[in-house]
C-alpha cells in the first residue's frame, strides 16, 4: 500500500516556488546547455533566478503585464525557461509551440491566442509568421532567442533579440536593484492559484482550435504529491529531451525545480542523447515510447555489430533477464489483475524458476548489464515513458538489463498526469495507480457514446470491466480559451472530464488503457494527430470515396482508402488497363501509384499539414463503407468497427 503525503509548505504559483527554491539551494546547477562548441555550460539556481527577474522587469517596460499572453515558438534551451518564469512572474502566460510547427499553425494559435509579443528560437520562426503577416494583426513586438546576421526585411513587428533584452533588465536592476526585485516579487503575491499560467493548443490550426488553459494550481497540485512516485534528491539532474512545449516535459521542467535538481538539455537523437548521458549522467529521464525503442534498438544493433560470443552472451543473458523479471513479477504480484487471480497460485509458478534463474541473472548484471547501464550514465534511476503506449517488447528489454522504465498517463487537459506505475511496485501492461489529486470512474460505453441512467448520471463499471475514463480533480484544466462551447462537451456539470480514452480499473485500482472513443492518434514520438482533417482533405480528390487514418500508438500514420469507383474504371480505360476485375485492378500498380500521387497532394504542407501527418502507407478496399457495418445511422465511420473488420490487412501497414 503506498502512502501518500500531501507537501503543504508549497506556495500559490510557481514564480514563488522558483523563488523559495532559489533561496534554499542557490549554488545548486539548474541549467546545463551548450554553447557554441557544443560543450555544456552551467547555471545555478542563483544566477536563473537573476535572469528571470530582470528579463521580466525588460518584459515590464515593454508593456507584458498580468493576463498578457506571449507566444513562445522555440526548442528545448536554456531561454525557453528563463522566458516561461519571466511571464509567468508577471502574472501573464505563454503560448508555446516548437520549431517542427507549421507557419499556418504558428499564425493561427498567436492570432487565436491574442497575443501582442512572441518569443521565437531564430529567424526561420520569425519568418514563418511573416509569409502571411496579415493574420496575425495583434502582434507588435517578436523577440529572438539567436540574433541572424540580417534581419528580415520589411516586418511590420520591432524586433528584438533575447540577450539584448535581457541585458536591458541587468541595466535596470543596477539602477536600482531593490526596488526593481521588489516590484516584480510583489506582483508575484498577485498571481492567484487559479490564474492562467499556459495556454497549449492540441490540435493543429486545421482542425477545431483548442487551447488548453492550464492553472498554476493545475501544475502545484501534482507537486504537492509527487514524492512518493519520484523520490528525487537535491542536486541530481534530469536530461530535457521531449520537447518542452509538450505538456508532459513542461511538467518536468517544475518537478525539477521542486526537487532543487538540474536541467540538461539534450536532443532526441540516439548518437547525440547516448553522448550526453555519459557527460551528464542524469538520474532521471522522460521519453515517448519511440524514443526508448531507438535506443533499445541501438544498443541491439552494436551487440550484434560485435559478434561472436559477445552478441551470443548479450542475446543469452536478456533472455534469462526476461525470464527472471517475469518470474519476479509473479512472485511479488506485480501483475495486473483484469481478473481477480490468486496471489499464493502465482507465488508458486514463479518462485522455485526466479530462485534458479537469479544467479545467472546476476552473472549478467556484472558480465552485461553494467556496461549498458553505463551508457546510459550509470546513475539513471527511473526512466518514464509517455506520450503513448509503450511496446511491450521494449519494456521487457529495459528491465531485463536492469533499467526501471516506468509507463505512467494523462492528458494535457488534466496536466497532464492522471495515473503513474509505481517504482515499488511496477505492474507491466497498466498505466499505473490514480494521482491522489484526481477522482477516476470507468463509466459504461456503446459506440464511443457515455451511456447513462434515468437521472442522466453516467452508468459506471466494475473492475475488470472496458469503459470511457471520466477523470475530476485539482489538475483538470480551466477549460479551452475562448471555447466554452468545447469546454461544456468534455467537462460535465459534476466537474468530470471525459478523457475520450476507453480502459478498465483493475483489482488493484491501477488503470488500463485499452483503446480510444475520440478520434485523436498519438504516434509513439507523442505527436497527436487529428484524422478527421486529414480524411477530409483526401476526400476532396475525385478518386478517393472514403478513407480512415490510422496509427495509434505506431510509428507512421497509415490509411484505409475506398477508391471512388467510377472514376477510377473511367481512368482505367483512359490508360488501357483491364477493368473487367475490379478487385484485380486496384492491385495494379497503376492504380496503386494514382492513389498515392492523390494522397500526397492532398495530405502535403501546402495543405497546412505536418511532416508527422504524412501517410506512409495505404490499402485500397474495393468496396463502399456500409451503414450498419462500417458507418452509423448518421452516415459517420465508426472506427472501433472498421479496425476490427480489417484487422488483418491493417496489421499489414504497420
Amino acid at each position: 500500500m503506498i502512502h501518500y503525503t500531501f507537501d503543504k509548505t508549497l506556495p500559490k504559483n510557481l514564480p514563488l516556488l522558483f523563488k523559495k527554491r532559489a533561496e534554499e539551494y542557490p549554488d545548486f546547477k539548474l541549467q546545463a546547455y551548450k554553447n557554441a562548441q557544443g560543450k555544456f555550460e552551467y547555471s545555478s539556481y542563483s544566477r536563473v533566478y537573476n535572469e528571470v527577474i530582470c528579463y521580466a522587469a525588460a518584459l515590464s517596460k515593454l508593456g507584458v503585464k498580468k493576463g498578457s499572453n506571449v507566444a513562445l515558438i522555440s526548442d528545448n534551451r536554456r531561454e525557453w525557461l528563463i522566458t516561461d518564469l519571466a511571464v509567468q512572474s508577471l502574472g501573464g502566460a505563454d503560448v508555446p509551440r516548437g520549431c517542427d510547427s507549421m507557419g499556418n499553425e504558428i499564425r493561427f494559435i498567436i492570432d487565436f491566442a491574442d497575443c501582442e509579443f512572441a518569443c521565437f528560437e531564430n529567424v526561420r520562426q520569425l519568418e514563418k509568421v511573416l509569409e502571411k503577416s496579415e493574420e496575425t494583426p495583434k502582434l507588435k513586438t517578436a523577440i529572438l532567442f539567436d540574433k541572424p546576421e540580417t534581419e528580415p526585411a520589411n516586418c511590420p513587428y520591432q524586433i528584438l533579440y533575447f540577450d539584448e533584452v535581457l541585458q536591458e533588465g541587468k541595466n535596470i536592476y543596477r539602477e536600482n536593484s531593490f526596488k526593481v526585485q521588489s516590484d516584480i516579487e510583489n506582483g508575484m503575491l498577485s498571481i492567484e492559484p487559479n490564474d492562467t499560467a499556459t495556454i497549449i493548443f492540441t490540435s493543429g490550426t486545421t482542425g477545431t482550435p483548442k487551447g488548453v488553459m492550464l492553472t498554476h494550481n493545475n501544475y502545484i497540485s501534482q507537486l504537492a504529491v509527487i514524492k512518493p512516485y519520484l523520490p528525487a534528491h537535491a542536486g541530481e539532474w534530469w536530461l530535457s529531451v521531449l520537447p518542452v512545449w509538450h505538456v508532459f516535459e513542461r511538467l518536468i521542467q517544475y518537478v525539477a525545480i521542486y526537487f532543487g535538481n538540474g536541467l540538461a538539455y539534450s536532443k532526441p537523437i540516439p548518437s547525440m542523447l547516448l553522448s550526453d548521458m555519459a557527460e551528464i549522467r542524469p538520474h532521471w529521464m522522460c521519453g515517448v515510447p519511440r524514443l526508448w525503442e531507438a535506443l533499445a534498438a541501438g544498443v541491439h544493433k552494436a551487440m550484434k555489430k560485435t559478434g561472436g560470443i559477445k552478441y551470443k552472451l548479450f542475446s543469452f543473458f536478456v533472455n534469462v533477464g526476461d525470464k527472471y523479471n517475469n518470474c519476479k513479477n509473479l512472485v511479488c504480484g506485480y501483475v495486473t489483475q483484469i481478473k481477480r487471480r490468486s496471489r499464493f497460485f502465482d507465488f508458486l509458478i514463479g518462485i522455485i524458476p526466479m530462485i534458479l534463474l537469479w544467479p545467472i541473472n546476476k552473472l549478467g548484471n556484472i558480465l552485461v548489464f553494467k556496461k549498458i547501464q553505463a551508457k546510459f550514465g550509470g546513475r539513471l534511476k527511473i526512466a518514464i515513458s509517455g506520450g503513448g503506449s509503450l511496446q511491450r517488447t521494449t519494456e521487457n528489454f529495459y528491465h531485463s538489463v536492469g533499467l526501471n522504465l516506468l509507463e505512467g498517463y494523462g492528458l494535457t487537459e488534466t496536466a497532464p498526469v492522471i495515473s503513474f506505475r509505481h517504482y515499488k511496485t511496477p505492474r507491466p501492461g497498466c498505466v499505473g495507480l490514480i494521482f491522489p489529486t484526481f477522482e477516476v470512474k470507468i463509466v459504461k460505453e456503446e459506440n464511443g457514446v457515455i451511456v447513462t441512467d434515468a437521472n442522466g448520471k453516467p452508468v459506471e463499471v466494475g473492475p475488470g470491466q472496458k469503459g470511457i475514463i471520466l477523470a475530476k480533480g485539482s489538475q483538470v484544466m480551466k477549460g479551452y480559451y475562448k471555447r466554452p462551447d468545447l469546454t461544456e462537451k468534455v467537462i460535465d456539470k459534476d466537474g468530470f472530464f471525459n478523457t475520450g480514452d476507453i480502459g478498465l480499473m483493475t483489482y488493484d485500482k491501477e488503470i488500463k488503457i485499452t483503446g480510444r472513443a475520440k478520434d485523436t492518434i498519438v504516434l509513439l514520438d507523442g505527436e497527436n494527430i487529428e484524422p478527421a482533417v486529414i480524411e477530409n482533405e483526401l476526400c476532396t480528390s475525385p478518386f478517393i470515396e472514403s478513407a480512415i487514418v490510422l496509427g495509434q500508438d505506431q510509428k507512421i500514420l497509415a490509411s484505409l482508402i475506398v477508391p471512388a469507383k467510377e472514376a477510377v474504371i473511367q481512368y482505367a480505360q483512359e490508360n488501357g488497363l483491364d477493368f473487367t476485375d475490379y478487385e484485380k485492378l486496384l492491385q495494379t500498380e497503376q492504380i496503386k501509384d494514382l492513389i498515392y500521387k492523390e494522397v500526397n497532394t492532398k495530405d502535403c504542407p501546402a495543405n497546412g499539414f505536418r511532416p508527422c501527418e504524412r501517410i506512409a502507407k495505404i490499402a485500397l478496399l474495393p468496396n463502399s463503407f456500409k451503414v450498419g457495418e462500417e458507418l452509423s445511422a448518421k452516415q459517420e465511420m465508426m472506427r472501433f468497427k472498421i479496425v476490427e473488420k480489417y484487422a488483418s490487412l491493417i496489421a499489414t501497414l504497420f
